[in-house]
């Protein structure tokens, strides 16, 4: 895949990237909702540097990149547990007999 640059500016920084061009558009998702989020930040806590906005940023969207990994890895762990169950029930009625011995 040929890579693409490009920019995307957050809190008034740009910054430029050189990428996979089937990234681009969840890159510039990303960098939107991270400058939306930084600003609003900024309003809130005006007193802060961009550095410590961006560190929240980072901290509020890495927290829920963790709340829906283990959601995940929970709703993957009872999605086993029901292919388990459904798949014995499905060898005892394909072979009744081989589960009475």
């Amino acid at each position: 895949m040929p890579n693409v640059s490009v920019n995307v500016k957050i809190l008034e920084r740009t910054f430029k990237l050189s990428i996979s061009d089937n990234e681009e558009c969840f890159l510039r998702e990303a960098a939107a909702l991270i400058d939306a989020q930084a600003r609003l930040f900024k309003k809130q806590f005006s007193q802060r540097d961009n550095q410590d906005i961006l560190s929240m940023v980072a901290l509020m969207q890495v927290t829920e990149l963790v709340k829906l990994r283990n959601s995940l890895k929970y709703k993957d762990d009872e999605l086993i547990s029901k292919l388990t169950e459904i798949d014995s029930l499905l060898d005892k009625s394909l072979h009744p007999t081989q589960n009475s011995l």
